[in-house]
C-alpha cells in the first residue's frame, strides 16, 4: 500500500534526481547527464530528430547537438515542474513533468524557448534513480 509519507519520499527522491541530472546537462557535463540514463536507455529530445539509444549514443547525440551553441554565449537552464509521478507494478516510475528551458545571454533578457513535456519511465539501478527512457514533446 502506498501512503501519503512514502509518495512525499518518492516525490522528494525524483526532484533531488531531476536536480542533478539537469544541472548536469545545463553545466555541458555531458556524459554526467548521460551516467544518469540507463545503459540501453532511449531519449528522444527534438522534432524530427532520432532517438538517441544508449549511454554512448546519448553523449554522441548530444554533443553533436551542442555544437550549435559553440559560438553563442548562452547559458541554458532547464526548468523540470509539475512533475506528475505514476509507480507502476513491475518497479519502474513514469514520471510526467513540464519544462521550460531559459536562455540567458549576457546583457539580454532571458527567453524562454522552448515549451515542453517531458515523458520519463525511471527505474532503479543498484538502488539509484536511472533514466530509462525519456521522450521530449515540444508544444
Amino acid at each position: 500500500m502506498t501512503t501519503v509519507a512514502s509518495r512525499a519520499e518518492l516525490y522528494a527522491e525524483v526532484q533531488q534526481f531531476y536536480a542533478d541530472q539537469m544541472q548536469r546537462l545545463d553545466n555541458r557535463d555531458i556524459t554526467g547527464y548521460a551516467e544518469t540514463f540507463t545503459e540501453d536507455a532511449e531519449f528522444e529530445h527534438t522534432p524530427g530528430r532520432p532517438p538517441a539509444r544508449t549511454r554512448a549514443g546519448i553523449v554522441s547525440d548530444l554533443v553533436e547537438f551542442h555544437k550549435r551553441f559553440d559560438s553563442d554565449p548562452m547559458q541554458r537552464r532547464h526548468w523540470f515542474n509539475m512533475i506528475n509521478l505514476s509507480p507502476r507494478d513491475d518497479g519502474s516510475i513514469g514520471a510526467t513533468m513540464y519544462c521550460l528551458v531559459v536562455k540567458i545571454r549576457p546583457g539580454a533578457a532571458p527567453e524562454i524557448a522552448p515549451s515542453c513535456v517531458v515523458h520519463d519511465v525511471l527505474v532503479r539501478v543498484d538502488g539509484e534513480l536511472r533514466t530509462q527512457s525519456r521522450r521530449v514533446t515540444h508544444d
